[in-house]
């Protein structure tokens, strides 16, 4: 059974960083591809990073570029999102989810349960 378990999410000032972390487990985690999207209240929801199977190819959602940071270890089984100069508009539930194959090109099949993050003074 695919398992996918987000931790690190809570209360941070604007301007602060957090570390969201996404344990894997009933599949071969360095097979597939991971992403990270998150759903605002009153919103729907968005994409933020993606993340191919090995590590070495990511992408990231505009609103993101140049503050969040998408990484995994492929030996620990665990998706990371390194989360720098948060805003209130980053406030949202952050879901890790499963691609179907190894590249971002695909459809993500399963999701965590989401963690929840709060931007605000």
């Amino acid at each position: 059974e695919v398992q996918l378990v987000e931790s690190g999410g809570g209360l941070v000032q604007p301007g602060g960083s957090l570390r969201l972390s996404c344990a894997a487990s009933g599949f071969t985690f360095s097979q597939y591809a991971m992403a990270w999207v998150r759903l605002a209240p009153g919103q729907g929801r968005e994409w933020v990073s993606s993340i191919n199977s090995g590590g070495n190819v990511v992408d990231y959602a505009e609103p993101v570029k140049g503050r969040f940071t998408i990484f995994r270890d492929n030996t620990k089984n665990t998706l990371y999102l390194h989360m720098n100069s948060l805003k209130p508009k980053d406030t949202a539930v952050y879901y890790c989810g499963k691609y179907q194959v190894a590249t971002s090109t695909g459809t993500v099949e399963y999701w965590g349960q989401g963690t929840q993050v709060t931007v605000s003074s």
